[in-house]
C-alpha cells in the first residue's frame, strides 16, 4: 500500500474509533438506541460515499481493473470484504448454532476455495491481463463460450446479489425502525455512489474502509463479553470452557420431564399434519369448511371481534390449491419435527435419530465442502479482484493477506454461536412467559423469534422457541446485555459486510453486460464517454431489479448464496480449470459443460427445494439442495471431457495459451 494511502487509512481508523467514543458517550449521556442506529446508518453509508467520491473516475483501466495497481495487501483487505458478505457477518454463526459440527462446512469450504483460487486460477488469470472472465473464455475458447459466461457471471452474481440486499434491508428494519423495503433502497443508494462513481477503483478503496468497519464490529461484542463472563479478553482461549458449558446445559434441557413433553405435543403436531397431507384434497375442503363454520357461528353469536379477524385471517391464508397445500402442510411439518428432536450441542458431529441420517449428514457436510470450495474459487467478482494487482506475485500475495483477513471473522463465528447457546440457556429457557427478557420480544416483532406454550405451563422451554439463523449475531449484544452502542456498531459491521460485497457484484454484472455484451458484440466503437455511460445504466437498472427480488424475501440469506455458490460451481469451475490446464480443453466441450452443469444443480434443487414445490424425499443420499452443485460440477467436468475427446482438437493458439498461462512469470 503506498504511503499515502497508508496514511490516509491510520487516520480514517483513528477517526472511526473517536465516532464510537462519541456515540458511546452519547448513550450514558441519554442518546436512544434508535438514534444510534440512525447514526451508525448514515455516518457509515456517508463514509463510504466519500471515499466513492474520491476515488471516482473516467478512465477505461482504473474504471475496470482500478488501473492495475492494487498493491497485495490492500487487494487481500479488498477482497476479505468483497468476501465478508451478508451471509458470512450475518448467517455463518446462526447456522453453527443450528447445526452445531455441520455448519463448519461454512467455514472449512469457503477458506479451502481461497487455497483452490491461489493455487489454480487467480494468478493465472492475472498473467492473462484483460478485465473480466468472459473474455479470458473468449481467447481461450471462441465467442459463443464468452456469451456462455456472461450468462454464468450475471446469473450466479444476481442471485448473491439478491442475498446481499436482503441483508442490508434486514438489518435497517431491526435497527433504524425503518420498512423493509425502505431499508433495502437506502442500503441501495450507497452500493450505488461507490460503483456508480469511480468503478473498480472506488469499489476497492471503499471496500477497504468497509473492512476496517466491519471486522471491528464483528469481534468488539464478543471481546467485551468474554471480558465480562470470564475475565479473558481473547474468547478463543476459552471455547474450551463455552462448549462444556453448551454440554451441560443441553443435557440438562434433553431429560427435563417438561422439555420431553413439548417434544412429543410437536410430534402429535408433525403427525396430524402428516395426516392432512395424506387426505389430500378431501382434508383441504374439511379444513375450509370448519373454518366457515366457525366463522358464521361467530358472527351469529356476536362474538369476539379479535377471535373472528383470527379466524378470517386463517380463512384467507389457508391454500387454495392442493398442491399449495401440500407444500405448505410439509413445511408446517418439518418445522414441527425439527422442534421435536433433542437438543444437540457442538461437539456432536453428524446429527441424526438412526444411522441412516448420520450418514447422510456425514454425505451431505462432504458435498457442500465441495460444492463451497469449487463455488468460491468460480466465483467472478472474486477473480476480478486478481486483475487489479500489479503483477502475478503481487496476485499470490494479495490470497495470502486474503486469508489472514477471512480468517479474523470465521474463527470468531462459532464464538458468537456458543454466547448465543449459552445464553439462551441461561437466561432464556426455563423462564416465565411474563418474564421473558425485552431483545426476545422485539426481534420476534420483526419475525426472526418465534415461540409458543405448547405445553401449557406458563414456562418457555427450549423445543417451543425457534432463532432464525440471521438473528444470532445481530441480536447477541441484546442477548448479553450489552450497551445500545453496539447493538448500532454490530449493525454498522452487517451493513458494511452487506454492502462491500454488493458493490463488487454489482460492477461484475455490469461489466459482463456493458463490457463483453454490449462493447465486444454489439459496439466495438464506442467511446470512452459512451461505454461509461452504458455500464453506469446498467448499475442502476440491475440495482433496481435485484432490489425488487430481494423485498420478495424468498429464502434465508444463506441458502440463497448456497445457490449462488452452486451456479457458480456448476457453470464456471470446470471450465476455468480445463482451460487453464488442459490443452485439449474445446469450446464445444466447454458449452457442454456449462449447459449440462446448469440442468443438473438447478434440476436438483427445483426438483428437491420445498419453497420451489419440490420433495425432499427425491433427495440423493440426504445431499440437501444448498449443495446441489455438487451434481453440476461433476456432470460438466464429465461433460467437458467427453465432448473434448469426441470432437476435434482446438486451434493451435488456443494451446499455446495454454502454455503461456503456465509458464512461470
Amino acid at each position: 500500500m503506498n504511503p499515502s494511502a497508508g496514511r490516509f487509512y491510520f487516520f480514517y481508523f483513528i477517526g472511526f474509533a473517536l465516532f464510537c467514543v462519541v456515540l458511546a458517550l452519547g448513550e450514558s449521556f441519554g442518546m436512544s438506541a434508535r438514534a444510534i442506529g440512525f447514526t451508525f446508518l448514515f455516518a457509515t453509508i456517508a463514509l463510504y460515499a466519500g471515499v466513492g467520491m474520491l476515488a471516482r473516475t473516467s478512465d477505461l483501466l482504473e474504471f475496470y481493473v482500478a488501473g492495475r495497481g492494487v498493491p497485495g495487501i490492500a487487494n487481500g483487505m479488498a477482497t476479505a470484504a468483497d468476501w465478508v458478505s451478508a451471509a458470512s457477518f450475518i448467517g455463518l454463526a446462526g447456522i453453527i448454532y443450528h447445526q452445531g459440527f455441520e455448519g463448519l462446512a461454512y467455514v472449512t469450504g469457503w477458506t479451502g476455495g481461497f487455497v483452490l483460487v491461489a493455487l489454480l486460477l487467480g494468478p493465472y488469470l492475472r498473467k492473462f491481463g484483460r478485465f473480466t472472465i468472459p473474455e479470458f473464455l473468449e481467447a481461450r475458447y471462441n465467442g459463443p463460450v464468452a456469451l456462455a459466461g456472461v450468462v454464468a457471471v450475471v446469473l450466479a452474481s444476481f442471485v448473491y446479489l439478491v442475498a446481499q440486499i436482503y441483508g442490508v434491508g434486514l438489518i435497517a428494519s431491526r435497527f433504524v425502525g425503518v420498512d423493509f423495503g425502505l431499508g433495502v433502497l437506502i442500503g441501495m443508494a450507497g452500493i450505488l455512489v461507490c460503483s456508480f462513481l469511480g468503478g473498480m477503483r472506488a469499489v476497492t478503496w471503499t471496500q477497504v474502509s468497509q473492512y476496517l468497519i466491519l471486522i471491528v464490529a464483528y469481534l468488539a461484542p464478543i471481546v467485551v463479553l468474554s471480558i465480562e463472563r470470564f475475565e479473558v479478553p481473547l474468547p478463543h482461549l476459552v471455547m474450551g470452557k463455552m462448549v462444556q458449558t453448551v454440554a451441560h446445559g443441553v443435557a440438562e434441557r434433553r431429560d427435563d420431564p417438561d422439555e420431553q413433553l413439548a417434544r412429543s405435543l410437536y410430534r402429535a403436531r408433525a403427525e396430524q399434519y402428516q395426516r392432512k397431507i395424506d387426505d389430500l384434497p378431501a382434508s383441504l375442503l374439511h379444513e375450509r369448511e370448519i373454518l366457515e363454520r366457525e366463522l358464521a357461528r361467530l358472527r351469529q353469536e356476536e362474538g369476539d371481534p379479535r377471535a373472528i379477524y383470527r379466524l378470517e385471517h386463517q380463512r384467507q391464508s389457508l391454500p387454495s390449491t392442493p398442491e399449495e397445500a401440500r407444500g405448505h402442510w410439509r413445511r408446517l411439518r418439518d418445522a414441527a419435527l425439527a422442534q421435536a428432536r433433542s437438543p444437540r450441542d457442538f461437539s456432536h458431529a453428524w446429527y441424526g435419530d438412526t444411522p441412516q441420517e448420520r450418514q447422510n449428514a456425514r454425505i451431505n457436510f462432504l458435498a457442500l465442502l465441495f460444492v463451497l470450495m469449487c463455488g468460491t474459487a468460480a466465483l467472478p467478482h472474486i477473480l476480478m479482484r486478481y486483475y487489479t494487482t500489479p503483477t502475478v506475485s503481487e496476485a499470490r500475495k494479495s490470497t495470502a493477506w486474503t486469508l489472514f483477513f477471512v480468517a479474523l471473522l470465521y474463527l470468531a463465528a462459532p464464538i458468537y454461536a456458543m454466547f448465543a447457546k449459552i445464553e439462551v440457556l441461561q437466561h432464556v429457557v426455563g423462564r416465565s412467559f411474563d418474564e421473558l427478557p425485552a431483545w426476545l420480544v422485539s426481534w420476534y416483532r420483526v419475525g426472526l423469534v418465534a415461540f409458543e406454550d405448547i405445553n401449557g405451563d406458563g414456562i418457555l422451554q427450549l423445543a417451543e422457541l425457534v432463532l432464525n439463523p440471521d438473528g444470532i449475531v445481530l441480536a447477541l449484544p441484546e442477548m448479553g446485555g450489552l450497551p445500545a452502542f453496539f447493538v448500532g456498531l454490530v449493525a454498522a459491521g452487517g451493513l458494511a459486510a452487506a454492502l462491500s460485497t454488493a458493490d463488487g457484484l454489482l460492477l461484475t454484472i455490469s461489466n459482463a453486460l456493458g463490457h463483453d455484451l454490449y462493447y465486444r458484440r454489439f459496439a466495438p466503437e464506442a467511446s470512452t464517454q459512451r461505454l461509461l455511460i452504458v455500464n453506469k445504466m446498467l448499475l442502476l437498472s440491475v440495482a433496481v431489479i435485484a432490489a425488487w427480488v430481494a423485498m420478495l424475501r424468498f429464502d434465508s440469506i444463506l441458502l440463497l448464496v448456497g445457490l449462488a455458490f452452486s451456479l457458480a460451481a456448476s457453470l464456471l469451475f470446470p471450465t476455468l480449470i480445463l482451460g487453464i490446464f488442459w490443452r485439449r480443453a474445446a469450446p464445444a466441450g466447454a458449452l457442454a459443460a456449462m449447459v449440462t452443469g446448469l440442468m443438473a444443480s438447478l434440476g436438483y434443487y427445483f426438483l428437491t427445494h420445498e419453497s420451489f414445490g419440490g420433495r425432499p424425499d427425491l433427495q440423493l443420499f440426504g445431499i440437501q439442495p444448498v449443495a446441489c452443485g455438487i451434481f453440476g460440477v461433476l456432470a460438466g467436468l464429465a461433460a467437458h471431457v467427453v465432448v473434448s475427446l469426441v470432437g476435434p482438437e482446438p486451434e493451435q493458439g488456443k494451446q499455446e495459451l495454454v502454455d503461456f498461462l503456465k509458464r512461470p512469470s
